[in-house]
């Protein structure tokens, strides 16, 4: 299911958007002011954002601007501005794509599909969550531009985190993907990797590898900036 976030003041539209979307396994979160959107994309981290432009708060141009900053996320422009230079400026604040209203439900969600294969064919196989990306084929993970060096089983460990991003893994969850073997309530190996994932990231809180006591670790996808 694909994580959509809608920024739109008009609540009919975006009840209709949403009950739309709803049936083609999209995951709506409506957000109705500008000056909201970025702190719940840091909330939720959506895997897609369809924008307004003319919003209570902040335009919408600067919240595509704050939003291309801090993630690559697809962005789609949903406005009724019919003006070149509004679309120029959006897509020069980096929105994916720029589509006038009114627009048939159809039309827009084959305009999300095309978003979400572009996406997919851009960043491969990479995991991209803020300003952290993790390429599989190279086996290489960058946090805010530098390669953080791991060897085999840290990389592997992070890997199964990143994955499960925003849900928590019990240890006996990441055994078993790591070496096919359950947890016996003994081995204190995945604790002890954690902690130098953990010092490589400067996570002494830590806010972005949680520790869920009784239930195992969380990956915090709001805390890659």
């Amino acid at each position: 299911m694909q994580r959509v976030m809608l920024v739109e003041d008009d609540a009919r539209l975006a009840a209709l958007v949403k009950e739309y979307l709803d049936e083609f396994d999209y995951e709506v979160d409506v957000v109705t002011r500008g000056d909201l959107a970025l702190e719940r994309f840091r909330a939720t981290r959506p895997d897609m954002v369809i924008l307004d432009l003319t919003l209570p708060g902040v335009d919408g141009l600067v919240v595509c601007r704050q939003l291309r900053q801090l993630s690559a996320v697809p962005i789609l422009i949903l406005t009724a501005r019919e003006d070149s230079f509004d679309e120029v400026s959006g897509l020069e604040q980096g929105a994916d794509d720029y589509v006038n209203k009114p627009i048939q439900p159809r039309v827009l969600l084959a305009r999300l599909r095309a978003l979400q294969r572009r996406g997919a064919a851009a960043t491969g196989s990479d995991i991209v969550i803020g300003q952290l990306r993790i390429s599989r084929e190279n086996r290489a993970v960058f946090w805010r531009g530098q390669e953080v060096a791991m060897n085999s089983t840290e990389f592997k460990l992070f890997l199964i985190l990143a994955d499960a991003s925003g849900k928590v893994m019990s240890r006996n969850d990441i055994l078993v993907r790591m070496r096919g073997i359950e947890f016996d309530g003994l081995d204190r190996s995945i604790d002890n990797c954690i902690s130098r994932l953990r010092r490589k990231f400067n996570d002494g809180g830590p806010e972005r590898i949680k520790t869920v006591w009784g239930e195992g670790y969380l990956f915090s996808p709001s805390a890659w900036e």
